[in-house]
């Protein structure tokens, strides 16, 4: 019994050796339960690799801004779109204003908000300045500025037109455009004036001057309608960098077809509106040391109710043949700037209508004749004269354009 014992203690401490080993084998190794082959220990390099972190993620691209103009450009054009470009990254915030006072100018976000425009036009003679937040891919934010100033008024063009916005006239009346600068660029002027009417009339223009174009069509227009007239001129150079600085868009209201047939040789006139013969009057007319005018002419805006007509405005001086001082005369309308009138005849003269010329080229009616087309024929009205040995007014002594041709009417 004593040897069975002996041998069980020996079995029992041979076991605990054992699993010391093994303990202190796991110890050593790191790896726990997992086999090798062979029963290899693992190598140093495979132990490390088992025990080191993932790759970290790169750093983002910085996100950078591109200018349009870029900064500490002179004489941008108001026209201009004004834009900001941004590369690896998206735009967070834009401002563009103006330096003086902050006012912003209105834009928008374009292409998945890589790209800022402007949407407003901006001023003559301003400086701005324009800053961007750009934010690239993994949140980070820089800002970026862009200062520029505008064309100077030094180099700002204008217009004025005639007849007015709104304006009621007749269907003899070209459109005429007087420019504050010299125009170089014509045809391009041209193309971007449109005049619209409700029967498509197709006009053409003529330039008396590089400052003043006028406007015909090859008939009268339309009786009762509306003219609309599209001038989208803002931004254009017309010439040796003088910028247009606006674009209008207005319209104009065209009355009765209402014309004068004056007939000098005969000492009458007989008015038609709308092709209809409404008034006959007796008339004297330009005598044989002044005739006058044939052809065409149109009413202008001068109406005076009450004028003086002073000799030496014609070039007559005291002791000239025909001078005639100084005379008031009553319901003068104006048709040249040279100083042809229809208007109620002097005392002296109102004996002799329908029977002899005797004035210096203007139409002198009766009282009641002067007054009817004083209260009844407005701006654009024509007056068509024969009878008379004169020559046409000069196209641009009042409105002339009608003694062309169509045909030789387009001129630059």
């Amino acid at each position: 019994m004593a040897e069975l014992e002996e041998t069980k203690r020996s079995r029992k401490g041979l076991r605990n050796t054992l699993i010391s080993l093994v303990a202190l084998g796991m110890v050593v190794t790191g790896v726990g339960c997992s086999a090798l082959p062979n029963g290899a220990a693992p190598a140093a390099s495979e132990s490390v690799a088992a025990t080191s972190a993932a790759p970290s993620t790169p750093p983002a691209i910085p996100a950078t801004t591109e200018f349009t103009p870029a900064t500490g450009t002179e004489a941008v054009n108001p026209a201009n779109e004004i834009a900001a470009v941004v590369t690896n990254g998206t735009i967070a915030k834009a401002v563009l204003e103006e330096k003086a006072t902050g006012t912003p100018v209105e834009g928008e976000l374009v292409v998945s908000g890589t790209k800022w425009i402007s949407k407003a036009p901006l001023k003559f003679g301003t400086d701005y300045v324009f800053s961007i937040i750009a934010e690239d891919a993994a949140g980070n934010k820089n800002t970026s500025h862009s200062a520029f100033s505008t064309v100077a008024p030094s180099h700002e063009a204008d217009a004025w037109v005639y007849p007015a916005a709104d304006s009621t006239v007749g269907v003899g009346q070209p459109l005429e455009f007087n420019f504050s600068e010299p125009v170089l660029n014509k045809e391009a002027v041209e193309k971007a004036i449109k005049v619209t009417t409700s029967t498509g009339q197709q006009g053409a223009f003529r330039w008396y001057s590089d400052t003043m174009v006028r406007y015909r069509a090859e008939d009268y227009w339309p009786a009762n309608t509306v003219l609309n007239v599209d001038m989208a001129l803002f931004g254009m150079d017309l010439g040796n960098g003088m910028i247009y600085n606006a674009n209008r868009n207005y319209n104009v209201n065209v009355g009765n077809k209402v014309i004068m047939e004056a007939d000098a040789a005969n000492k009458f006139v007989n008015i038609f509106v709308n092709d209809q013969l409404a008034k006959t009057f007796p008339a004297s007319m330009g005598d044989e040391r002044f005739p006058s005018a044939s052809g065409f002419m149109v009413l202008t805006a001068d109406k005076q109710r009450y004028a003086t007509f002073k000799a030496s405005t014609i070039g007559l001086k005291p002791g000239d043949p025909g001078d005639y001082g100084s005379v008031d005369v009553q319901f003068a309308t104006r048709l040249s700037n040279s100083g042809i009138f229809i208007h109620e005849a002097t005392a002296y003269a109102l004996p002799y209508l329908g029977v002899t010329n005797l004035s210096h080229g203007c139409i002198g009616l009766s009282h009641e004749g002067a007054g009817w087309v004083f209260n009844n024929m407005r701006p654009g009205d024509l007056v068509h004269t024969v009878g008379t040995p004169n020559d046409t007014i000069a196209p641009t002594d009042g409105f002339g354009d009608w003694n062309f041709a169509f045909a030789d009417y387009a001129s630059r």
